[in-house]
C-alpha cells in the first residue's frame, strides 16, 4: 500500500513539474503561426496602385521605360516602337506596352477599374520572432518583433533586372524586413493585431 503510494505521489510530481516548465515557456513557434496566418491573405504587387496596360512611354525617359523593359525581358509584356506626334514641336519616340500571353495569366485584374491591374508576386513570411513581451508565459497580450519576407518568388520575379527596375521586389524577398506586431491571445489561438511593417521606401517603378 506504501509502495503504491509512492509510485503515485512520483508520478503527481513529475506531471507537475512537467505542467510547470510548459507554464514558463512562450511558444514563439505559435507567434509565428498566427502572424503567418494574417499574412496568408495580403499579396504584395510590383505596384504600390494598380497601372493600365495598355501604356506608353517616352523611349529617352529610362525612369518611365525600365520596369515596362524588365517586364518585356520576363516574358509579361510586349513591347512595340511608335512615333507620337506632338502639337507645333514634330514628333518624338515612344514604346507601346501590353500585356503578352503569359502575362495574361499572371496579371491580376482590378475589378473596380476595367484595363488596371497589377503583377503580384506573393505574400510576406515571417523567418523569425526575435523577441517579445512581457516576459510573462500567461500574459493574454503580447508585443512581438520579427523579420519577414517573400518566400518562393515565381521565376519571373527573381532576375537582377526585375529587382534593379522595381526596388520593392528586392527589398520585399530580402527576407530582412523587420516588424512588430500585437497578439493577443483567445479561446482559438493568437490573433495578430496592429501590424506595424518596417519602415522604409515602398518604391515601385
Amino acid at each position: 500500500m506504501r509502495a503504491t503510494r509512492m509510485v503515485v505521489f512520483a508520478m503527481a510530481v513529475v506531471i507537475g513539474l512537467s505542467a510547470g516548465c510548459k507554464n514558463n515557456t512562450v511558444d514563439k513557434s505559435a507567434f509565428k503561426s498566427a502572424l503567418n496566418d494574417y499574412y496568408k491573405g495580403q499579396q504584395d504587387c510590383l505596384w504600390a496602385s494598380s497601372q493600365k496596360l495598355p501604356a506608353q512611354a517616352d523611349t529617352s525617359n529610362d525612369e518611365q521605360t525600365k520596369g515596362y523593359d524588365a517586364l518585356v525581358d520576363a516574358g509579361l509584356l510586349k513591347r512595340t516602337s511608335a512615333e507620337k506626334k506632338r502639337f507645333l514641336v514634330g514628333s518624338k519616340q515612344v514604346n507601346d506596352y501590353d500585356l503578352s500571353d503569359k502575362g495574361r495569366s499572371t496579371w491580376t485584374a482590378d475589378q473596380t477599374q476595367p484595363g488596371y491591374g497589377n503583377f503580384c508576386f506573393g505574400h510576406d513570411q515571417v523567418v523569425s520572432v526575435d523577441g517579445y513581451s512581457p516576459d510573462d508565459p500567461g500574459a493574454m497580450q503580447y508585443t512581438v518583433n520579427y523579420h519577414y519576407g517573400i518566400a518562393g518568388l515565381p521565376d519571373w520575379a527573381t532576375t537582377t533586372e526585375m529587382k534593379t527596375a522595381f526596388p520593392k521586389l528586392a527589398r520585399d524577398s530580402s527576407g530582412a524586413l523587420m516588424g512588430s506586431a500585437t497578439l493577443i491571445r483567445s479561446t482559438n489561438g493568437w490573433t495578430a493585431s496592429d501590424v506595424t511593417p518596417s519602415s522604409g521606401t515602398q518604391a515601385g517603378m
